[in-house]
């Protein structure tokens, strides 16, 4: 375990497979989340941007990505034109028609390269629910981060009232809001949640070191989670959201040392591009 310690450790930490497993198989694909599964994450981390036609697609950005997607004439496209093709203003029957699956992320040497296009939030559960079944597993809980900005408002995305309200119809529609988290920066999407629905679990993401109480002061409400980047972590943050019932879970945790020293510092989850790595971890110190 890279020099690490193997003693078990107070509490098992829930295992977020982040964008599926991004480490291991195309990110936001149903490769990826089915490998997952596969896996035996608690937890699957995915992202969910608009289409032109109001269908929730899973995608990290609001446009192609030119490291990892091909046109739908199969060609490379050119980081300067990637903004051009906006999933906000593209019907999901030509999102669909790009392959974002067989270009290797060159920052995830393990990843295993296969065809895939960005699917809807509804294939996914779908599909992930199917196989939890078919392997005899309880059904996995989903952490959906909803990718807004207050720039991108009319251009990337609709305003936050508009976008949590196809959001969270979907979310009804299939039956998710009882196994679902809903996570983003943008504060203006959890009190526009929490307005609507505030029986549905609310993360806020962070990555600046702004203090975690201010974070609150400013959201308006103590969320049921927290996710800051996982070098922001130390013992006093652990302290003050156990002192409010908030669940840490930190992001994005790749490397075994980190991880170790996440787990003893007794966070509630982690969330990593590797759940292999994680769940070898905690693996070796159950049987410590």
């Amino acid at each position: 375990m890279r020099g690490t310690s193997s003693a078990p450790f107070a509490t098992r930490p829930e295992v977020h497979g982040h964008r599926g497993c991004r480490g291991l198989r195309p990110e936001n694909t149903l490769p990826a989340f089915l490998h997952a599964v596969a896996l035996g994450v608690d937890v699957l981390e995915l992202d969910v941007v608009l289409s032109a036609d109001g269908q929730v697609v899973v995608s990290h950005e609001p446009w192609m990505n030119s490291l990892i997607c091909l046109d739908p004439q199969g060609q490379r496209i050119a980081p300067a034109d990637e903004h051009h093709h906006n999933l906000y203003q593209l019907s999901y029957d030509h999102i669909r028609r790009y392959d974002c699956g067989q270009l290797r992320h060159p920052s995830y040497p393990e990843q295993q390269s296969v065809p895939a296009y960005k699917p809807l939030l509804r294939e996914v559960a779908e599909q992930v629910d199917a196989l939890s079944e078919q392997l005899g597993r309880s059904l996995l809980r989903f952490s959906i981060e909803v990718k807004s900005t207050p720039a991108g408002d009319g251009i990337w995305h609709p305003v936050p009232e508009v976008f949590m309200e196809v959001v969270l119809a979907q979310l009804t529609q299939l039956g998710l809001t009882s196994r679902a988290t809903l996570l983003s920066f943008d504060k203006r999407i959890l009190q526009q949640t929490y307005r609507h629905l505030p029986s549905l679990p609310l993360c806020l993401l962070v990555e600046d070191i702004v203090p975690f109480q201010q974070h609150i002061a400013e959201l308006g409400f103590v969320p049921a989670v927290y996710g800051p980047y996982h070098g922001l972590v130390t013992e006093e943050l652990v302290v003050q959201t156990r002192q409010l019932n908030v669940a840490l879970v930190p992001w994005t945790v790749n490397e075994v040392a980190h991880m170790h020293r996440l787990l003893q510092l007794g966070v509630t989850g982690l969330t990593t591009d590797y759940p292999d790595r994680l769940l070898g971890l905690l693996s070796s110190s159950s049987q410590a």
